[in-house]
């Protein structure tokens, strides 16, 4: 009998947060008004130097993205003066909870409880109320060669996000927040799993390129620009990716026609 109280309680809490979900996602992507993005840095280990490039960030180390997705929505046409203002918050001292390495369905749904309510708790910054908030981890890239996966809550309006405490790789850190920030928009990874492999065609930017290989930019959420049939190499920056249709049909950027 607890069991099942317990259940009905977490299913009325889940229909809560995804109409909330809903109504948020509604407004992000009717491209009206600007949204206000705020970026959450976080010292991901104990290092002096993540410590250092931490405190030093400021808004303009993200203006790229910013650009970027100006210069995305004009393509299609959607020529808001400014779709998204990204500020940067003073760095958290404490560090958001983690997903499990090989999470269950019901894992991951209290996952994204705990991680919706710990970020109510840490959401501070100066000015508008952000409508989308990205948690940055920075590690120290002497002291890691690889990063955990990053996370965009599909309409969710929270990213945890995993990047380089290093100065040249600002622009590949780019990538990774602005593929993560789509996907709180609504948009949907376009890549194989298994391979990392983008999916044709919607994970290529440009599907009805002929010869089809090589390709010459990423499309954002297929990750990787597609080299030949096994090979596919990251972008260095945004200015090597472009918002394919499907992921513009997705975010509210392209309207489907009837």
């Amino acid at each position: 009998m607890f069991r099942k109280f317990r259940i009905l309680i977490l299913l009325l809490i889940l229909a809560t947060v995804a109409l909330g979900a809903w109504r948020a996602n509604s407004r992000l992507t009717a491209w009206e008004h600007t949204v206000h993005v705020a970026i959450y840095p976080i010292a991901a280990d104990d290092s002096p130097a993540t410590a250092r490039f931490v405190a030093e960030l400021s808004d303009d180390d993200f203006a790229d993205i910013a650009r970027w997705l100006q210069e995305q929505s004009d393509r299609y046409g959607r020529s808001l003066l400014q779709p998204v203002a990204l500020r940067v918050a003073p760095p958290l001292a404490v560090r958001p909870p983690l997903p499990r390495a090989r999470p269950g369905p019901l894992d991951a749904i209290v996952w994204s409880l705990e991680l919706r309510w710990w970020a109510s708790r840490h959401d501070d910054i100066a000015g508008p109320r952000p409508q989308v908030r990205i948690f940055v981890l920075f590690h120290d890239p002497e002291r890691a060669s690889a990063l955990p996966h990053s996370i965009g809550l599909s309409k969710g309006g929270i990213g945890v996000i995993h990047a380089f405490a290093s100065r040249p790789q600002r622009r590949q850190n780019a990538v990774v927040i602005a593929h993560e920030l789509l996907h709180t928009f609504g948009a949907s990874d376009k890549y194989d799993l298994a391979t990392l492999q983008p999916i044709h065609p919607a994970g290529y930017a440009e599907p009805d390129r002929n010869p089809r290989l090589p390709q010459d930019k990423a499309e954002i959420m297929g990750g990787r620009t597609p080299i030949d049939e096994q090979r596919a190499d990251i972008p260095s920056s945004l200015a090597d990716t472009v918002i394919g249709s499907e992921t513009a049909r997705e975010i509210g950027l392209l309207r489907s026609t009837p």
